[in-house]
């Protein structure tokens, strides 16, 4: 097992038992035997015992929730209590404080807003607003301008806690934040990535969501006139290298996904007809139909000593293509979209994961690369065609099975084969940590006890739901 270094606490949201530490990857049947409840419900009550390994001998959506609990725990109580407010930091000696929304404080942030929602419970808020307070110390000098590691997340999440919870300061942070942003523009772009993860894409998503449709206009301007034709659409250099990257986080659809939801916003038919090209040129490529859908990494393979050719997660695979064919489909109503979409779903339920079924496939528990983005689709199946959760309880039951628990809470140790020692640190933040994890447990949780399964703060690349599952809870 990992180590996992101390980190300062006092902030966490305790439990009332404490299972013994587990390693990831240990045997499902063998983990999380009943206790008796507590007359106020730990993270552990009902499925975790000290001194016994743990499996889900309880209704899965009792189970996730459980686990979300101690992953809130570990998660606040790695926390560190500053000035300003609370930051977090990788679990490496030294670390220093990360406020981004893909590894830092901007992704709990939000973890915690859905946590408050979900469990009712204002210590979790209080947390968000401490955190969002640690955001709005540093925005000023915050470089970078991007959605996933820069000042857009920041504004996400500062946004996120004013509405949530009425803090003023923090939605003045989030407008002052954009500012910044709209000021860094040199009239194409703000970074040599020009995609959603460090580019306009994410820019513009970014700023729809706070509510700036005058800035997600401007972002997403340049991509009319950089667009090259190819055979089977378009496609843009997403960086400074000859590889095109075709997926969500990296490439094509990324950009195709900001473009569909500027493009309806603002009411402009280019925009949106741009995001069709761009989606048709990736549909082109795909190597799994006519029942699948799978499309190469990029073109020419970036990096081909590092990424595998294909992947199936939500960054660049089809549990991410599957998220951009569903926002076309909102937003054209053609239901040939949903039709890919589908596809994508069956490439992801026939791959193998989330078994490790050779070096390197599925190593990883994550909401970007690994079965927390995979969980996100499986519910939003389940919300808009009353599909089935069963493969969406197989993520629950493996993201248990590899969850390392102890007595300061629960979190995820990813696997990188390549490396010595192979087992990551665990991490806090949305993309490979709790964070991510928390939010999909929690709507699982929801999801497969009957209520509803929206989050409490919709994130910016991630189409919302309605459909039968959504239409009969609200006719009840």
């Amino acid at each position: 097992m990992s180590k996992v270094h101390e980190t300062d606490r006092g902030v966490g949201v305790s439990g009332q038992l404490r299972p013994t530490a587990q390693r990831p990857g240990e045997a499902q049947a063998d983990r999380m035997p009943t206790v008796a409840r507590q007359p106020v419900r730990g993270w552990c009550d009902g499925c975790m015992a000290a001194g016994h390994n743990t499996a889900l001998t309880m209704p899965s959506g009792e189970a996730a929730e459980s686990l979300a609990l101690g992953a809130l725990d570990w998660m606040l109580g790695s926390a560190r209590s500053t000035e300003p407010g609370l930051t977090w930091a990788a679990t490496v000696p030294g670390a220093e404080a990360n406020f981004s929304l893909y590894h830092g404080a901007a992704g709990i942030v939000l973890a915690l807003l859905e946590a408050r929602q979900h469990f009712g419970d204002d210590r979790y808020g209080d947390a968000a607003m401490r955190g969002a307070a640690a955001i709005a110390a540093v925005a000023d000098r915050e470089e970078s301008c991007s959605l996933y590691s820069g000042l857009a997340g920041m504004a996400v999440a500062l946004h996120a806690v004013h509405v949530q919870l009425g803090d003023s300061p923090a939605g003045t942070a989030a407008h002052r934040a954009l500012d910044r942003v709209r000021s860094c523009f040199d009239g194409q772009r703000w970074d040599v990535m020009f995609e959603l993860l460090g580019g306009n894409a994410g820019i513009a998503l970014g700023a729809l969501h706070v509510g700036d449709l005058e800035l997600a206009v401007l972002a997403a301007e340049p991509y009319l006139h950089t667009a090259d034709p190819t055979p089977g659409g378009v496609n843009w250099a997403v960086r400074p290298s000859p590889p095109r990257s075709h997926h969500i986080a990296h490439g094509t659809l990324g950009i195709a996904y900001a473009l569909a939801a500027v493009g309806a916003a603002a009411g402009r038919c280019d925009l949106v007809e741009l995001a069709l090209a761009g989606a048709a040129d990736v549909a082109a490529r795909d190597e799994a139909g006519p029942e699948g859908f799978l499309v190469p990494h990029s073109d020419p393979q970036h990096r081909p000593d590092l990424i595998e050719r294909y992947s199936y997660g939500w960054c660049n695979g089809p549990a991410g293509d599957a998220q951009v064919f569903r926002l076309l489909g909102a937003v054209t109503g053609d239901a040939a979209w949903a039709t890919v979409a589908d596809r994508c779903w069956h490439t992801v339920t026939h791959c193998g994961l989330p078994r490790r079924i050779r070096p390197g496939f599925w190593d990883n528990s994550g909401r970007c690369c690994g079965t927390a983005g995979v969980l996100a689709l499986a519910c939003d199946r389940h919300a808009e065609q009353a599909e089935d959760l069963g493969f969406a309880g197989a993520l629950v039951d493996d993201l248990a099975a590899r969850a390392t628990v102890d007595a300061d809470g629960v979190r995820w140790s990813n696997h990188e084969h390549r490396a010595v020692p192979s087992t990551l640190d665990p991490r806090t933040g949305w993309a490979m940590g709790n964070a991510g994890i928390i939010r999909e447990l929690l709507r699982f949780a929801r999801a497969s006890t009957g209520r509803d399964p929206a989050y409490a703060v919709p994130w910016p690349d991630h189409p919302g739901t309605d459909g039968p599952a959504l239409r009969n809870r609200h006719d009840d």
